[in-house]
């Protein structure tokens, strides 16, 4: 595949029909790379906005300022595999599951958003928040 034919496949791929359209005309000019290179910059940032606020994450701590050392018993390996989002490729879920205070739902807000900047959608939600839901709908 040729530049022009990447260039051309990338307009396509934008959906930019008429620049598809003309294509024998404006090919070879140069401000057809910056100007997909924008757009594609821009779709990307829309799409992640998008996706950011539909997920219900919210604020939250990042993983570089969670404390190891309580509680006690978190299994950190496991954690940071699940920031790789493996379990995804294999749809997977996981559950975090723990007393009160010991930064599940931090913990969960992480994997959701390394999941969110990976491109995928989703929805941060409680079990509480997901029980009231079901009822509410029943």
């Amino acid at each position: 595949m040729t530049d022009l034919d990447a260039l051309r496949a990338r307009a396509e791929a934008l959906h930019l029909h008429g620049l598809v359209a003309h294509w024998p005309e404006v090919a070879t000019q140069t401000w057809v790379a910056p100007l997909l290179d924008w757009e594609e910059r821009q779709r990307a940032c829309r799409s992640l906005e998008r996706r950011l606020q539909t997920a219900h994450i919210g604020r939250f701590k990042p993983l570089c300022d969670f404390d190891w050392n309580w509680p006690k018993r978190c299994d950190r390996a496991a954690i940071e595999a699940l920031m790789a989002l493996d379990f995804l490729k294999e749809a997977a879920n996981i559950v975090v599951v723990g007393p009160n205070g010991v930064g599940k739902s931090t913990l969960a807000q992480n994997i959701a958003h390394q999941a969110l900047i990976q491109g995928h959608t989703v929805l941060f939600t409680s079990a509480g928040q997901l029980l009231g839901d079901l009822w509410r709908a029943r």
